[in-house]
């Protein structure tokens, strides 16, 4: 059972005891990511995210890993659009340890400019390593051409001249309006009783307490057709249809939709564009939901000879869904590729912690399996014919990454 607790400086504590395994995961979850920058501060999310392991007042950069390392542990973090996460997961005896440490990581890291310009350094190259990978590109391209110049639109990492601009003033002064004690959920799973969710209340009692700025404006979804010149084997293909919000009433008719247009092996686009005709390795679709929208997602790669042909095919694909919906057996097995995906992740308590966490976060309320399950089979052929031929009937964004970045006039067309 899933088990709420808000501390008396606000922190919210989401606590899933599992007395069968041997493990805890723990995370921290901050409700701000690339979304709630300045084009001044973007990347700063992901930075910031990047000198927390870099040391604290106790601890450097390679006693934090010597942390988890030495006790068969594992810690990372993520950067998102709206959201940041730090977690570890480790076995049941060592879990006080690894949320010291991530409580040490959180409240004293030193930000030093020698590790700074450091690991400026890492985060450069690692916007080099992702501009050397064309079907990456592709995607945040789309993000632009769908949301322009709202932060929506703004690439997780930054830019190099907003990554040269941080300093440790600036990373102090965004922590300072967002991470706070309202603002962030500390989401557990695993192997642990309720003691140590007063472990956890005693740790993080002297969390700021300040109001988070979360102020958002709502974006306009462009559907602006944007190409990329970049030496490349293939041409790479994204079409953006503007989606629904995280918490929209739709959610698990759109979430049926693309398992069956694009979101599996048995797809429509897998089936037509790689097995039936072979003219890609790699087409798929998904959906990203964000507070107040969502981004319906196709990509594909093909040779460029093969390129109006391949997106013929999307677009026929995409139409036959529009004006047909489903069938009763797509819908059907698309509801227990669902139900089985969402039972495997169960057994794993990194997956628990990080459904608890965002749950908490983004939506603020949890609905156990039961819930879930009702809702995925009230889904109707109707209901998902109706969000298909709403969503495609509307204009979409498109970016390409090729040898000459060049739309073909069948593609604007």
């Amino acid at each position: 059972m899933i088990k709420r607790i808000v501390s008396d400086n606000g922190l919210r504590i989401v606590f899933e005891p599992n007395n069968t395994v041997r493990s805890v995961s723990i995370g921290i979850w901050i409700g701000t990511g690339s979304r709630f920058e300045t084009k001044k501060q973007n990347g700063v999310s992901h930075f910031l995210e990047h000198m927390f392991f870099k040391g604290t007042k106790s601890r450097n950069a390679q006693q934090i890993a010597e942390s988890f390392d030495s006790i068969g542990g594992q810690v990372n973090a993520f950067t998102s659009k709206e959201y940041t996460c730090y977690y570890a997961k480790v076995l049941d005896d060592h879990a006080e340890h690894a949320l010291e440490v991530l409580a040490d990581m959180y409240f004293n890291s030193t930000f030093d400019s020698k590790e700074m310009a450091k690991e400026k350094g890492v985060v450069l190259e690692e916007i080099k390593m992702y501009e050397d990978t064309p079907d990456d590109i592709v995607h945040d391209l789309l993000s632009q051409a769908g949301y322009g110049e709202h932060p929506l639109g703004f690439p997780i990492l930054g830019t190099e001249d907003s990554l040269d601009s941080f300093s440790a003033d600036s990373l102090i002064e965004y922590m300072d309006q967002f991470y706070n004690a309202d603002n962030v959920v500390i989401s557990v799973c695993g192997n642990v009783d309720e003691s140590f969710v007063e472990f956890i209340q005693e740790t993080f009692r002297n969390m700021r307490q300040f109001d988070s700025d979360k102020s958002l404006e709502r974006p306009r979804f462009k559907y602006e057709k944007m190409g990329r010149k970049k030496e490349t084997e293939q041409a790479h293909l994204c079409l953006g249809y503007e989606g629904i919000a995280i918490g929209h009433e739709d959610v698990y008719n759109l979430v049926l939709l693309n398992n069956v247009l694009g979101g599996s092996m048995s797809s429509r686009l897998f089936q037509e564009i790689r097995e039936n005709r072979g003219l890609a390795y790699s087409v798929f679709s998904y959906h990203s939901g964000f507070h107040d929208t969502g981004l319906l997602t196709i990509y594909a790669g093909t040779a460029v000879k093969h390129l109006e042909e391949m997106y013929g095919c999307l677009m026929s694909v995409i139409d036959s869904v529009k004006e047909k919906g489903l069938t009763e057996k797509e819908l059907k097995n698309a509801k227990e590729q669902l139900k089985g995906s969402l039972m495997l992740g169960l057994e794993s308590t990194n997956s628990r912690m990080s459904r608890n966490g965002k749950n908490e976060l983004l939506l603020g309320r949890h609905r156990n399996l039961d819930e879930i399950v009702t809702e995925i089979e009230r889904v109707s052929l109707a209901d998902v014919k109706k969000l298909s031929y709403d969503l495609f009937s509307q204009d979409f964004a498109m970016t390409l990454v090729s040898p000459d970045g060049k739309l073909p006039s069948s593609l604007r067309s």
